[in-house]
């Protein structure tokens, strides 16, 4: 077992370490470079709600919402708290989420003006698909999952584990979107400020720091559903699984 929990280490390893570097990027680039987000004839206020959206839908929405992925995967104790720390990391993603989405629209050109592009509809879509799967864990599932088990016990087995399979994909297919999201939130940037101030902009610190950050996303969204999928930590939990029931059987 040893040698399985070894091989599993640098899979998260590398996870929080792009996470880092994914983070100090999106920072780098929204304090440092904050000038580009609004132009100069724009409020203090729109400019700190400007500088906010990619703060909070990096870091607070991607960056959390993948570590809700992997809480089931290196969190240890029971099933319940594993599913407990992953909801209120998923309620914690939410929030930051349709906070971040609220605080584009915030500014004096109001919604339809910051809602025409493929990035905004893409971010519309995700949020919603994400808030459906929150509200269904919270509500749905659960009371489905509960009236099974005390009417039917083997039914409301055999329905967790029909609904587990499409759960995974619709979390790992959200995720992705949310990656997507933002790498073309990012090329739009791009292309407005290239735009803006011609071809010198393609060889800035600006530029070098926006297009580290798309690459390490992609990065950090690879590394994210390798983890969540990879049959290494599925035989890794089942190892766990027996080795408890076999000391609960020795025990009793």
């Amino acid at each position: 077992m040893a040698a399985v929990f070894g091989s599993m280490v640098p899979l998260h390893f590398f996870a929080r370490i792009s996470g880092l570097v994914v983070a100090g990027l999106v920072l780098l680039w929204s304090l440092a470079f904050n000038s580009s987000f609004l132009p100069h004839s724009s409020s203090q206020e729109d400019l700190i709600y400007a500088v906010l959206h990619p703060l909070l839908m990096v870091i607070g929405f991607i960056l959390i919402s993948g570590e809700a992925i992997l809480v089931h995967k290196w969190l240890p104790g029971s099933r319940n708290l594993k599913k407990s720390v992953h909801l209120c990391l998923q309620g914690v993603a939410l929030a930051c989420g349709v906070f971040g989405i609220w605080t584009k629209f915030h500014g004096n050109d109001g919604i339809v003006a910051n809602f025409f592009s493929l990035h905004s509809w893409m971010g519309l879509i995700c949020i919603s698909l994400f808030g459906a799967q929150v509200c269904h864990s919270l509500f749905g599932a659960q009371w489905v999952m509960g009236f099974l088990s005390f009417w039917h016990r083997g039914e409301g087995r055999a329905a967790r584990a029909r609904v587990l399979p499409w759960h995974i994909f619709l979390g790992l297919y959200t995720y992705g979107l949310a990656v997507a999201t933002a790498e073309t939130g990012l090329l739009e940037k791009l292309t407005f400020l290239q735009s803006k101030r011609n071809d010198a902009f393609k060889h800035s610190s600006e530029s070098m720091v926006a297009n580290s950050l798309g690459l390490g996303l992609a990065l950090l969204c690879g590394i994210v559903v390798l983890a969540a999928v990879s049959p290494k930590y599925q035989h890794f939990q089942n190892k766990i699984v027996y080795l408890e029931s076999d000391t609960k059987f020795l025990s009793s």
